[in-house]
Formats: structure tokens, sequence, C-alpha cells
């Protein structure tokens, strides 16, 4: 099964060890670190207990868009209220659509450091945010423990027969659409239509949009061969 799980900025090295352990066993092993302050670590190694093999496998990378450049869909764990709306699913949902999504490649379940969670910027690469109900007045899990309650929902999910959608052309990639997103706000600023000096809310709406169209590798040929076209009418007429 192609399911990530991404841990980003994880402070305590034991919550490392702790959740390979979790993984582990519920039949996943493909683990990423973005940034862990401290990894590998004695402590990592205690916890996994005996799930040495999900730590000593563990793609390390210096930010999220590495961890998640070859993912189709990506689910960002968040407690937290945004601004700006994210498709919103709870953990047994999650679970279901990161089964349903990984007939069509790679997908990631991401979670942020122990303290904060994920930012903003880091939830702008996410398709939609995963929440795992819980007290409202005591809603702050362990981050071992989050990630126990997701694998868990992922184990039992995959007993459940639906029906799984078939592309015409395999989906973008987070990478893929990356690029198309720094090609999308080149162009445009260079047609005035967003301020440079304050780009961040306009593009946070566009990727809502393009994350719910769920653009396939053809369909985003399109879109920048569009945006191509944009860019040499713009040279003839300068």
């Amino acid at each position: 099964m192609s399911i990530r799980i991404v841990l980003v900025g994880t402070t305590h090295p034991g919550n490392i060890g702790a959740v390979a352990r979790a993984m582990k066993n519920m039949g996943l092993s493909d683990l990423a670190l973005v940034a862990p302050r401290y990894f590998p670590h004695e402590e990592a190694t205690v916890r996994a207990s005996g799930a040495h093999d999900v730590l000593e496998n563990a793609l390390r990378v210096e930010t999220l868009q590495e961890a998640i450049a070859d993912c189709v869909y990506v689910a960002g764990a968040s407690a937290r209220p945004r601004s700006i709306n994210w498709p919103l699913l709870d953990c047994k949902d999650a679970a279901a659509c990161l089964i349903d999504e990984s007939a069509n490649g790679k997908v990631a379940a991401v979670f942020g450091p122990e303290k904060a969670g994920l930012s903003n910027s880091d939830l702008d690469l996410c398709n939609s945010l995963l929440t795992i109900p819980s007290n409202p007045d005591f809603s702050s899990l362990n981050l071992a423990m989050a990630v126990q309650v997701l694998t868990y929902e992922i184990r039992a999910a995959q007993s459940e027969k639906r029906p799984v959608y078939e592309a015409d052309a395999p989906l973008a990639t987070s990478e893929e659409m990356e690029h198309f997103y720094t090609h999308l706000e080149r162009v445009l600023t260079d047609l005035q239509f967003l301020d440079p000096d304050n780009p961040r809310f306009l593009m946070r709406r566009l990727r809502r949009l393009y994350i719910r169209a769920r653009p396939d590798q053809n369909e985003l040929n399109i879109l920048r061969g569009i945006l191509t076209s944009v860019d040499r009418s713009r040279e003839k007429s300068s």
C-alpha cells in the first residue's frame, strides 16, 4: 500500500521511534522525516521496540516539498481552525480517502511539530485536512498516539470495498503541481493581476481551486501550455 507517514520538525526523538512502532503494528513502513531535531538517536531506536527497519529506511529531507514530491494526494493533520477553508475529513474518512487515492499513486499523511502543528505554508501543500475527534477542552494528542489512531483506521478500512475512481491519465504529483503554481504566480504577476508584494492570499485561494479539481498530467500539461502561450504573446507585444 503506497501510504507514507510524514513527520515535520519533530523535536523529541522518542516520538519518532514510537511512530515507527505504530506504523509497523498496522502494516505501514514508508516513513519520511522533515528536518527532525534529533535523528538518528538512541531513544528513537529504543521506542521503536523492534520496528528498527522502519527507522533505518526512513527518508530524511529538509523540506516538506521534498518529502511529498512524488505524491498525488496529501492529507495534513490539524486540530486548529484555519482562515481559509480546506477540505476537512475526520480520521476515519481520511483513512478511507488515503486508501482510495493510493490506487492512483503514492499518498501521504503529514503530521507537524509537537507544539505548533503544521503551518499554513505546510498546509498549502496538502489536498485536505484530517482531524481526530477529541475532547474540545483537552484536544492535544501525543504525536505517536495521533499516528496510531490514523494507522489503525487505515488498517480497518482496508477490509472495506469501495469503488475506485480511475483517471484517464496519472494524477499530477505534488512536485508537478508546485511547478505549475510557480509558473502561474509568475504569469499573474506579469499580467499585474497579482500583487507581488502580497501574493499569498490569492495564491492560496487558487491552490484550493486546483486541489478540488485534482488535474491529471494531461490536464496539467494543458494548463501549463496556456500559461506558456500567454508568455509568448507578451514577448511578441513587448
